[in-house]
């Protein structure tokens, strides 16, 4: 089976479907014109497709020609709310909207698995479901996917599951990577808001100022990550958000701030959860006010199957070459919400170098507004997905 050679024929295609999904990204749960656009890209094959009631999604499933595993494929869908600053001929027409993060290459990308699959539909022992997910980047889309039976789509639940990411800036154009275990960390939200009373700016000792407070706890918070916790089973904790005040005269009741929190093990998890309220809590007291705290947890960690991931490795140095592939050495902070799947069906993620740049670190990072991927990694991607696919269930 030469999947590399089949998807280099209809690559152009590919290119053409992901251009038209960069130039009308889409943010969210709600991506009619994407989830309309894979419809009509996949038109003609032999799939079973299911549209999502709580999102956009597209499941579609591909019977193969004799019994067997359940392999599942995903590629997310949405945007993000950035504006583009690139000058290729098909940045986004949508103002404030951009697929930063590559999204577009890998719907583009399943896309054009699915196609390679379905003209071997006959030689496949199992089936495949291909999940097009909308809300990644915000609203727990694998979640809703999941809880609607996207892990179940083919009458059974899957028995693997494979994901691809590509990335702007971490890795050399073409080159894939991964690792067993923990490979990206899971997020958290907390919230605190500092309460006590306004007052004037001239008279502080009448008042009781919740900005110190507030700042206290924000410096408090990155001592607690350092001092508290394992270097090897670390904790990041990001403010991203401090809110207090009107005038510079005037002392506000309360002071809000959000931080983001990313972890690699349910123990260091559980821990900072504890830990983090206690400290907002306590030192809010100590200046005769109160905190009001909200730790919630969004995605877990994303977790390779360390079999799947040996697997992964071995596909890809069989298809393209040892030198197209590099073992991860450590897990990234990033967070990831296939997390969802991979906590359910055992399976691996991957990223997938699509720099622009001929030296990878000068390029910008995924999210950025700058951020530029290589569409000329397509073909390679949908091959990989394809073979990796069609390998597991022929494995049994």
């Amino acid at each position: 089976m030469d999947f590399r050679s089949q998807a280099a024929a209809i690559e152009d295609e590919l290119v053409a479907l992901r251009r038209e999904l960069h130039r009308y990204p889409e943010v969210g749960l709600d991506l009619p014109g994407t989830q309309a656009a894979v419809i009509a890209a996949l038109d003609g094959l032999p799939l079973e497709i299911t549209l999502g009631k709580a999102a956009t999604s597209v499941t579609a499933v591909l019977r193969g020609g004799g019994p067997g595993p359940v392999v599942l494929l995903r590629g997310d869908m949405d945007a993000l709310p950035v504006v583009e600053e690139n000058d290729a001929d098909y940045i986004s027409q949508l103002v404030g909207t951009m697929h930063a993060c590559g999204h577009d290459l890998h719907t583009a990308g399943l896309v054009g698995a699915a196609k390679l699959l379905a003209a071997h539909r006959d030689e496949l022992h199992g089936d495949v479901v291909f999940m097009f997910q909308p809300g990644e980047e915000s609203g727990d889309g694998a979640g809703h996917m999941i809880a609607e039976g996207v892990l179940d789509a083919a009458g059974r639940r899957a028995d693997a599951a494979y994901g691809l990411h590509v990335m702007s800036d971490r890795l050399p154009r073409g080159v894939f990577t991964t690792k067993p275990g923990p490979m990206m960390a899971a997020i958290s939200a907390l919230t605190v808001k500092v309460v006590g009373a306004g007052g004037h700016g001239s008279r502080p000792h009448t008042a009781l100022d919740p900005i110190p407070a507030a700042a206290e706890i924000v410096t408090a918070l990155q001592t607690l990550v350092t001092r508290r916790f394992s270097v090897f089973d670390p904790v990041v904790l990001t403010v991203g958000t401090f809110h207090a005040g009107t005038r510079h005269n005037i002392i506000p009741d309360s002071a809000v701030f959000e931080a983001s929190v990313r972890t690699f093990s349910e123990e260091a998890l559980a821990r900072v959860e504890h830990e983090s309220v206690r400290l907002a809590e306590g030192i809010a007291a100590a200046h005769g006010l109160t905190a009001e705290v909200r730790f919630v947890r969004e995605d877990p960690a994303t977790v390779n199957d360390p079999a799947e991931a040996a697997f992964v490795a071995e596909t890809v140095r069989d298809l393209f070459g040892a030198e197209r592939y590099v073992e991860m050495t450590d897990p990234v902070t990033g967070s990831e919400d296939f997390s969802r799947v991979l906590e359910q069906v055992p399976g691996s993620y991957l990223f997938l170098g699509a720099t622009v740049k001929d030296d990878f670190r000068e390029a910008a990072s995924n999210h950025s507004p700058r951020a530029a991927f290589d569409d000329a990694v397509l073909a390679d991607g949908a091959a990989l997905l394809a073979e990796l696919a069609f390998r597991r269930l022929a494995r049994g």
